[in-house]
This record gives C-alpha cells, sequence and structure tokens, in this order.
C-alpha cells in the first residue's frame, strides 16, 4: 500500500519531498504533466506545484478526481503568494495547506485525522494496557494475558485489520507497537484459517506475548536509531530466552511457551535461539512466526520506511524454505488488506 502520493510539477524537488516523506511512511511521487495517471489508492496525497498555470489547476483536478478516494485528506503545499495560494486551495478541495518546511509536520496531524476515531481509541485502550500490565515489569499472569488478547480481538473486529495497524502505527514505541501489531495479525490470520474461537484466542495470546521479553533488552539497543551491530545483535536475540524463563511456571501452557522462544526458528535451522529445523517446529509456532515476520516488514524501522503490503507479501512467499509454505500461502487474504485494489 502506498500511503502517501506526492503530486509535483518539478520532479527532483519531488523526490526530495518524497525522501523526507519515506523515512516514515512508503511515497510514490507522480509528475503533473505525465498524462499517465499511476495505479494507486493513497491514504494521503500531497500536491507541490509551483507553477499554478490553469492547465496545472486542470491536470490536478483531474489527478484528485481519480485517485483520491473518500475520506482521503489532500495538502495542499504552498509556493509564493500564500492568499492565491489558499484560495486555489479551497477550489480544489485540499484538507489543508502548509509551507513546503512545514510539510512533515502537517502530514503528521494529516495522517493521524485520517484513522477512524474508533480505531484510534481501540489502540490508546491497548496500548495502555500494554505499558500497565505487560511490560510494566510485573509478573504476568494468564488473566492478564488473556484480558490483553480479548483487548485485541475485539479491536480488530470493530476496526478490521488495516485501519487498527494504520493507528498502532502512529506508536513512537517500536516494542509496544510491533507486539499489538503482530497480535492484530495472529487474529486475522486466525479467523481468515477459520480456526475456533478458543484456537483463535491463544494464537492471538501468543502473538501479543512473543516479544515480551524485550523487557530485559537495553532500551539504547530496541531504541537505537539505525542498524544493530553484530554484538547489539547479539543482546537482542537473547529476548526470546529471557521471555520464555518470565513465563515458564506461570501457568501458561506449552503452545504459548514454544512461540515465545521459538517464533525465530526457520524450517531450514537457520533460526535462533536453539537452531531448530523442519518437524521439530509445532505448527502453532509456525503461525506465530509468518505474522511476525509479515509485521516487521510493514512497519516503519528508524533505517527505512515501511514496506507496501503487496512487497512484503513478496518476501514472505521468497522465503521458501525458512517459513511454511502453506501458511504463507494462507496469509495472502491478510495480506490482501495492505495492498490497493487491482
Amino acid at each position: 500500500m502506498v500511503e502517501v502520493l506526492l503530486i509535483t510539477d518539478d520532479i527532483a524537488r519531488g523526490e526530495r519531498l518524497s525522501r523526507d516523506l519515506g523515512r516514515r511512511r512508503p511515497c510514490h511521487v507522480h509528475d503533473l504533466y505525465d498524462d499517465a495517471l499511476p495505479v494507486l489508492d493513497p491514504s494521503l496525497i500531497v500536491s507541490d506545484v509551483e507553477a499554478l498555470t490553469s492547465e496545472a489547476i486542470v491536470r490536478l483536478r483531474r489527478t484528485l478526481t481519480r485517485l483520491r478516494g473518500e475520506g482521503v485528506p489532500y495538502l495542499f503545499l504552498v509556493h509564493g503568494n500564500a492568499a492565491r495560494a489558499e484560495a486555489q486551495a479551497r477550489v480544489l478541495g485540499a484538507t489543508a495547506t502548509a509551507a513546503v518546511q512545514q510539510m512533515l509536520g502537517a502530514v503528521e496531524r494529516l495522517q493521524g485525522a485520517s484513522i477512524p476515531v474508533l480505531a484510534r481509541t481501540r489502540a490508546a485502550e491497548a496500548r495502555q494496557f500494554f505499558q500497565h500490565a505487560l511490560f510494566s515489569g510485573r509478573p504476568i499472569t494468564p488473566a492478564t494475558a488473556d484480558a490483553g488478547t480479548e483487548l485485541v480481538v475485539r479491536a480488530v473486529s470493530d476496526t478490521g485489520i488495516h485501519d487498527w495497524v494504520h493507528a498502532v502505527q502512529q506508536f513512537d514505541d517500536a516494542t509496544h507497537q510491533h507486539c499489538l501489531l503482530v497480535a492484530a495479525l495472529a487474529a486475522a490470520f486466525s479467523g481468515a484459517l477459520r480456526l475456533r474461537p478458543t484456537d483463535r484466542h491463544h494464537l492471538t495470546r501468543a502473538a501479543l506475548l512473543h516479544d515480551v521479553g524485550k523487557i530485559h533488552v537495553p532500551i539504547e539497543i530496541l531504541n537505537k536509531p539505525g542498524r544493530l551491530t553484530h554484538s547489539e545483535m547479539v543482546v537482542m536475540r537473547t529476548h526470546a530466552q529471557h521471555g520464555h524463563a518470565m513465563l515458564v511456571g506461570a501457568g501458561f501452557g506449552d503452545e504459548l511457551l514454544a512461540a515465545v522462544r521459538s517464533h525465530y526458528e526457520m524450517i531450514d535451522g537457520t533460526g535462533y535461539p536453539d537452531g531448530l529445523r523442519g518437524w521439530e517446529i509445532p505448527d502453532f509456532v509456525r503461525l506465530v512466526t509468518v505474522c511476525d515476520v509479515y509485521g516487521a516488514l510493514i512497519e516503519q524501522r528508524p533505517y527505512r520506511a515501511s514496506m507496501s503490503g503487496q512487497k512484503s507479501y513478496g518476501i514472505l512467499e521468497g522465503m521458501t524454505g525458512q517459513l511454511d509454505d502453506d501458511l504463507v500461502r494462507s496469509f495472502k487474504p491478510v495480506a490482501t488488506a495492505f495492498s490497493p485494489p487491482a
């Protein structure tokens, strides 16, 4: 899914702006004077047009009519005469205007506003629960995990997986964002597989707790604004064992404990921490792993923008021998929610 469509009359300038936007979300640059319109379903449109001639206005209106879906915000970047630009923005139906230097702040405000209120509310409830109950340092009990799981399952049911993920992606804490996102993907995946309600709950609960051991990883590693060094990665990888140790003896079943410890294991034996392979990795763990890998790909990271749903699913398909191919194929309906319609 391309989140931002940037329409420009200066490709070089548009590419520079796109790099700024691309640090936070996927962005496509469209030349205003290219008659061939892209096949996209953007969640935000930004116009960067300096020479607002009558032809430019006509072209902008045509592009907006074709590509701006219902409820999609449109940011009009102002060049030159502000009063004239404001009037033109109103004619084009802009949601907001901003100077080029104010673009990122305006985009953040519009992206937040484009998320349905219910999705924002449900995500805030889940995040608060996560902070105070699961990542507080207090012992985690099955009852606590069940309450958090019900929050996520209800949220996905009420808002849909796409809006939920969009809301969660606004969080600045990468660990909270990732766990809530993967849990929601697991809830949606179990629904696509038509699992029984009890099994759906168990899978979502395991996904919610899969990275709980990260509470033992130093914050400077968790939130490092760049790729980890080899030594930092060694420390990061200890969270699987830490999470398992936290939950052993706390009343959790073997399936969940296996998912927390082994969700980084790969069928070809290249995973960690135990180098399991093939049949040694239970189906339940493989389900969590597919959700975890896909969730990491569609997330924004400090060193890269989030990937589109289509590209992320393509990477899953390319992990033959590492992931369960049958489960990857079964995951496609979930991934489709993050791709534009054909």
